[in-house]
């Protein structure tokens, strides 16, 4: 059977953890941790990073530093996973589905500029499969409103848009190391900052509310409760099995961009016979190979296929259920405008197999069993 996911794994990170035990200092904000927070810097070309327990409390961050309260609208598609909108609802903001663009299932501007009312407090693209967000637009209607944007860029590390990094294009930008990223620590992920005003509360956030990291600085002499937080610094093992991944981020993301390439070359004939709908990248995005998915005619013909697949040893597998006709989506939230394509879009789409160390021959033999569904 060839499995969707496999989690990324290079020698070094075994020798890094190893280090982290015997230094004894096992807890966070050790020496790979900052050095994880370095190597973001430099990969994002963000003001700062802060490593965070998973991409949901990176999101959880992001709310508090930007004070969302109840009563607040916050606008973000529906086709995401729920850790997006949890991070705005638990503090107490109604969340605003809108549609998304069938290219790419990344977020219609115009369905956000349709959404916005005199209680929305943020605008939250999630990066899809790794392929940013039509940023242009979106920083346009920021700007206009003086509406904040917070990228979802769990999926989207080192990805690009015109030349700038995924991540570093909002307030907040919030990173996942989950074991199904392209690089992970298990459980992870990172906020990154532009702000300097944000990046210092940031740490008080992400430190329980206390200016702890500042006392270790020797900044002020002793340190205590300052701020609202919670406990989201991951630990030293975490960041050092991480560390390794970024310092190879380049030949990790090659390596997938390989397989992704593959895919997309060797699919082309049905795409050409109007059999499937292969992924889609605006000339301006430079991806991070984080999936490929392909769209079947229905959501009938996708169960056929992924049974078809799983037959043939190939572990394929679909993706989100709106949010919006979820029981939370409908308790929390509101669809705004027209689904036009979110649900019809949703049923379609197939992931297949994808990550790092997958081999030539195993791309394949995944392309020849989609095939074999036509035969």
């Amino acid at each position: 059977m060839i499995s969707f996911n496999v989690p990324p794994y290079v020698k070094e990170s075994s020798e890094y953890v190893a280090q982290a035990i015997a230094s004894r200092k096992i807890c966070g904000d050790g020496s790979f941790t900052k050095r994880c927070n370095e190597e973001l810097v430099r990969i994002t070309g963000g003001l700062g990073a802060l490593l965070t327990t998973s991409g949901t409390s990176a999101l959880e961050m992001a709310a508090i530093l930007l004070n969302i309260c109840p009563g607040d609208e916050v606008i973000m598609p529906s086709y995401t996973f729920c850790s997006t909108a949890n991070a705005f609802a638990l503090r107490g903001a109604t969340i605003v589905f809108v549609d998304v663009c069938p290219e790419t299932m990344n977020i219609d501007p115009e369905c956000v500029r349709a959404a916005i009312t005199s209680k929305t407090k943020a605008i939250v693209p999630v990066h899809y499969a790794g392929v940013c967000c039509d940023m242009d637009a979106l920083e346009a209607i920021s700007k206009e409103y003086g509406i904040p944007l917070v990228e979802d860029a769990a999926q989207a590390v080192s990805s690009t848009y015109k030349g700038r990094q995924a991540g570093s294009m909002s307030a907040v930008g919030c990173f996942s190391f989950h074991e199904t990223k392209n690089f992970s620590m298990g459980e992870g992920g990172a906020v990154i900052l532009s702000d300097q005003e944000l990046l210092e509360r940031a740490e008080i956030i992400r430190e329980k509310g206390t200016d702890r990291s500042r006392f270790f600085r020797g900044q002020v002499d002793k340190y205590t409760w300052v701020d609202i937080g919670s406990s989201f610094l991951p630990s030293e093992l975490n960041a050092a099995y991480l560390l390794a991944q970024l310092e190879q981020h380049e030949a990790i993301t090659a390596q997938r961009m390989a397989r992704w390439n593959q895919y997309n070359e060797g699919l082309q004939e049905l795409a050409a016979d109007g059999r499937i709908t292969l992924m889609q990248v605006p000339a301006e995005c430079g991806h991070n190979a984080h999936m490929y998915y392909i769209k079947m005619k229905d959501l009938a013909q996708r169960t056929a296929m992924l049974d078809h697949l799983k037959k043939n040893d190939v572990n394929a597998v679909f993706h989100y259920i709106p949010l919006h006709s979820a029981k939370a989506g409908i308790q929390f939230g509101r669809f705004a405008g027209e689904d036009r394509y979110t649900t019809e879009d949703s049923e379609r789409l197939l992931r297949l197999p994808m990550y790092y160390g997958m081999t030539e021959e195993q791309g394949d033999a995944v392309i020849k069993a989609v095939y074999s569904f036509f035969a």
